[in-house]
């Protein structure tokens, strides 16, 4: 009979080590594989029994290490960090490849009429908002007038920045007029992720000790955290929308696409995809999940209640979000 597991392995941190880009990496790797949408209820809630299990000191009989780090990423892929609820399917970052290569490659495509900038647009951020809502950090909840406050100026915001610029545009090379998607799809980014986690920076987001132990919130946390998460979905979104409009203006100066114009929208599409497997994994590991800041960064009364907890503490830790 195989020894039995030993309860000593922390799996509440990644299995890779944080500190370097490359553990960052192989963990986002797991954490965005979209075969995680394919699993069942039934196996979701066998990995969330394990891991829930293991933290509080129970171990399954015949339970491997390698079948513990399975059950955490699969638990991390369907469970929130900080609420512990089950996100919702298309939020979950094992969606973002399949769903922003069909949106992203449909914009890419579909970018020379109004109507299709205007119905484009309003889907990616239609599913942008249910994201940043799903991968918001901390606990606190946002109310229905926030989210549809945030999701309605970043929709603006986008069409306004589409539109703009497909009219500067229009008399430029049509390679330019393919770069109008990108532009749009950025300053939506600057504009619906903080007002999607406006709340985080109104009353801040929990900070804590190396070991989990909460010690606050901040409002200096929460403001980087979204600036890191801006970074990071800009940095994905530009390889996806930068590359393919080079290989298919490429194309279609050849009588390839011309004698199969059909194929598009579907080669856009998989060249998107492609470029998406590797950006969105690469990206999110830009920054640390639990990234930290030093305590004399933190605002005065956060900085006050964490020196009566712990005079000696130098840093504290946060969920930047995804």
């Amino acid at each position: 009979m195989p020894p039995s597991l030993p309860a000593t392995i922390n799996i509440r941190e990644p299995r890779w080590d944080q500190s370097t880009f490359q553990g960052r990496a192989k963990h986002f790797f797991m954490v965005t594989d979209p075969r995680n949408l394919l699993l069942s209820g039934a196996t979701l809630e066998e990995a969330r029994r394990v891991v829930e299990d293991y933290r509080a000191g129970t171990v399954h009989p015949g339970l491997t290490e390698d079948q513990l780090w399975r059950a955490k990423y699969i638990y991390d892929s369907a469970f929130h960090p900080d609420t512990g609820e089950k996100m919702i399917l298309v939020g979950r970052m094992s969606a973002q490849v399949p769903m922003n290569m069909t949106i992203t490659g449909c914009m890419l495509t579909f970018y020379r009429t109004t109507p299709a900038v205007l119905f484009w647009q309003w889907v990616n951020q239609s599913f942008n908002a249910i994201v940043n809502y799903t991968n918001r950090s901390g606990d606190a909840p946002i109310t229905p007038s926030q989210l549809g406050t945030a999701y309605v100026s970043a929709t603006t915001g986008a069409v306004v920045t589409a539109l703009g610029l497909k009219s500067l545009t229009k008399h430029l090379p049509t390679l330019i007029g393919r770069y109008v998607p990108f532009a749009a799809v950025a300053a939506a980014n600057c504009i619906n992720i903080p007002l999607m986690r406006q709340r985080e920076l109104k009353l801040g987001i929990p900070v804590t000790d190396e070991n989990g132990n909460r010690l606050g919130e901040s409002t200096a946390a929460a403001q980087k955290a979204i600036f890191q998460v801006v970074v990071s979905r800009i940095g994905m979104a530009a390889p996806a929308m930068a590359i393919p409009p080079v290989i298919m203006n490429m194309l279609e100066k050849r009588a390839f696409l011309k004698r199969y114009p059909y194929l598009n929208a579907p080669l856009q599409v998989s060249l998107v995809g492609l470029c998406l497997v590797f950006a969105t994994p690469l990206c999110c590991a830009l920054f640390p999940q639990k990234s930290s800041m030093p305590v004399s960064s933190l605002e005065p009364e956060v900085q006050d209640q964490i020196r009566k907890k712990d005079p000696w503490l130098e840093t504290v830790y946060f969920n930047k979000g995804l």
